[in-house]
């Protein structure tokens, strides 16, 4: 035994059926108190009667369009008809009509066998992506039999969605693996997963997590695996498996060198305490945010509850029908108005941000001047990093500035934990004083940056037109175990952002917006990879039923990827045109903006003119904020940003 590779008691589960003692053995000997429980038999489907009938099916037209949701599922499929009918004809067949692809491994698979894929969906290939693609380019399915070939779990929201524009859904299996015929094992060691037992899983198969999966579906714990599977390190085999974990939402921390068990035994020892600890960190910070949820509801503040529950503002946000679009301005409290200037002329822009009172006095002066549908507090995306250790400065012609910036590893040192997030309560008391001398009609928006934006300031010490150290950093993450400080990082920001907005909710924020000021500099293949996880895990923390605007400017292209969960709503710049974003998007989606701010120099007239065209670009759709494109100008007078608001009301009126 290599004398790194020491699993050191740890508590190592696995699901090989056909080698299952020597996968035993292999863990026993590396150090590892093993959990082997089979997980499936070869269970012939022949004849696969479905099978051969959906391809009678293809063949006499009555199938217009077939999704192929993986590779090695067509294989399967062609293995199961070949001997009832002429394949080739049922090739000639699928080339006549429509075939969509999730990702690259099918269009091989269909190329393969001759035939060439009519469309292939992009990244990151879920189903969402599908529905999303049909959409976008239009593809006839109302009416039409679509023929679905599923990889062993019924995916009942592609089906749904599908359903739902119109279309007739035709399953087909075409995997033989079925539970063992002793199941009580199996079912003890998914229990144990879902109950956080198991400190490594092993998967040998793609099979293994569809049964897995359909297990803990029978024994009604799905939810409770996934928890415990997102705490539990997970080693797969190679692509395929790792794929498989993926179209089931879940992730593969390790794949071994080479696609064999003994080489997945034995890196999986060799990295075992740090993917273990890289768990632990992951089941503290679940741990902190249940813990803020929590608190927010302890504190019985809820949306349904509040008055502005039936505001223009968030039945826009739910996407419900308005009378009219709601319209607030990002920095609508800011230097273009001469009350602002008077309050910050006596104290320090940081100063100000801890001052309570005079937050609430500067927003509540603009929203009552400015006659908008929400307010937002007056607060800064910094202030957040100084509880986790970062020196942060104000400087006068300079803006904010980090005075011990994060280069290396070697800087983690200095990174803190927000273990106390009272440590920020001026903000949260900002937001119950602004709450309450607000008219109680109005929502109020907590606000975070996102981690994204955060991480460059910590560590180019400032803005930046390139992000040199931020990407340097980011792709060093490459090439080391756990995503090495490009992670921890982020992971800590991530978890200090998730806790900080759960805490202006329980103050009486009303919805939370995101901002990443910074992420135009990525593209779209970065964000997914960099950037994209820690949002997703920062949304799905934040309290349930609180609208989350998502808001990244400066890259159209990422647009898709701010979709979020089903309460988000999506930021737009004015970089692109509103009816094209929101395609992007999807007409599902609710979406804020897009002004461009440089609009509110021009005179009353282009100003009316341009929110004319606006509006009537996006008419007869729900789920439209009005805003700016970004924050408005300091050199905007004040009189066009009232002009703006009373044009927006005026001409939106249904």
């Amino acid at each position: 035994m290599p004398k790194d590779a020491d699993f050191a008691g740890l508590h190592v589960a696995s699901l090989e059926s056909r080698r299952a003692d020597d996968m035993r053995r292999l863990i026993e000997r590396h150090g590892g108190v093993p959990h082997v429980s089979p997980s499936m038999r070869e269970v012939p489907i022949e004849p696969n009667r479905a099978a051969i009938d959906f391809a009678y099916r293809v063949m006499t037209g009555e199938i217009s369009t077939v999704i192929f949701m993986t590779g090695v599922g067509f294989r399967f499929l062609m293995r199961s008809i070949e001997k009832h009918v002429n394949t080739q004809r049922f090739l000639d067949s699928l080339s006549d009509i429509t075939t969509i692809c999730r990702g690259p491994k099918p269009v091989a698979a269909l190329r393969e066998a001759g035939v060439k894929a009519t469309h292939r969906i992009g990244e990151p290939n879920t189903w969402r992506e599908i529905l999303r693609y049909i959409d976008e380019h239009k593809l006839a399915v109302a009416n039409q039999e679509i023929g679905l070939q599923e990889y062993g779990i019924s995916n009942a929201s592609l089906v749904a969605g599908l359903e739902a524009r119109g279309a007739s859904v035709r399953p087909i299996r075409v995997y033989g693996w079925d539970f063992p015929e002793q199941t009580d094992p199996l079912r003890e060691n998914i229990q144990a997963i879902a109950d956080g037992q198991r400190d490594l899983l092993l998967l040998t198969s793609a099979h293994q997590i569809v049964n897995m999966m359909r297990m803990a579906e029978t024994m009604g714990i799905t939810d409770q695996l996934r928890s415990g599977l997102r705490t539990t390190a997970i080693a797969s085999i190679g692509p395929t498996t790792s794929q498989m974990l993926t179209e089931c939402d879940l992730h593969a921390d390790l794949e071994p060198s080479h696609p064999k068990m003994g080489h997945l035994v034995v890196e999986s020892a060799r990295r075992s305490a740090q993917l273990v600890a890289a768990k632990k960190r992951l089941k503290e910070t679940d741990d902190k945010i249940r813990q803020s949820i929590s608190f927010v509801t302890e504190s019985q503040v809820t949306t349904e509850k509040h008055p502005s529950h039936d505001s223009l503002f968030l039945k826009a946000c739910r996407g419900e029908p308005t009378e009219r679009t709601p319209i607030w301005l990002m920095r609508q409290a800011g230097r273009y108005m001469s009350e602002y200037r008077e309050v910050r002329a006596k104290q320090s822009f940081l100063e100000l941000c801890a001052n309570p009172a005079l937050c609430s006095e500067v927003m509540c002066t603009a929203v009552a001047r400015l006659g908008v549908d929400a307010a937002i507090i007056f607060s800064d995306l910094l202030p957040l990093l100084q509880p986790l250790g970062f020196d942060l400065e104000f400087v006068a012609g300079d803006g904010p500035v980090i005075h011990n910036p994060i280069r290396s590893s070697e800087d983690l040192t200095r990174l803190k934990r927000l273990d106390d997030p009272q440590s920020l309560g001026f903000v949260y008391e900002t937001v119950r004083q602004t709450r309450a001398d607000l008219p109680a009609e109005i929502p109020l928006i907590g606000f975070a940056g996102s981690p994204f934006t955060l991480a460059s300031y910590a560590i180019e010490g400032g803005g930046s037109k390139v992000y040199t150290n931020t990407k340097k950093l980011m792709y060093q993450s490459c090439s080391q175990s756990g995503g090495g400080a490009w992670a921890e990082l982020m992971s800590t920001l991530s978890e200090a952002i998730t806790v900080y907005l759960n805490h202006q909710i329980a103050a009486g924020a009303q919805c939370v917006q995101l901002f990443d000021s910074w992420a135009g500099c990525l593209s779209p293949i970065e964000y997914t990879e960099f950037v994209l996880p820690w949002m997703n895990q920062i949304i799905a923390g934040i309290a349930p039923g609180v609208p989350v605007i998502n808001f990244a400017t400066g890259n159209p292209e990422l647009l898709p990827l701010l979709r979020g969960d089903s309460r988000t709503v999506v930021g737009v710049d004015w970089r692109i045109p509103l009816p094209l974003a929101w395609d992007r998007i999807g007409r599902d989606k609710s979406v804020q903006g897009n002004l461009d701010p440089a609009v509110l120099l021009a005179d009353p007239e282009v100003i009316r003119d341009r929110a004319a065209d606006l509006l009537d670009s996006v008419a007869g759709r729900n789920g439209h904020i009005f805003n700016l494109g970004h924050g408005v100008f300091k050199e905007t007078p004040v009189e066009n940003a009232i002009a703006l608001v009373e044009t927006v009301k005026e001409l939106s009126a249904r």
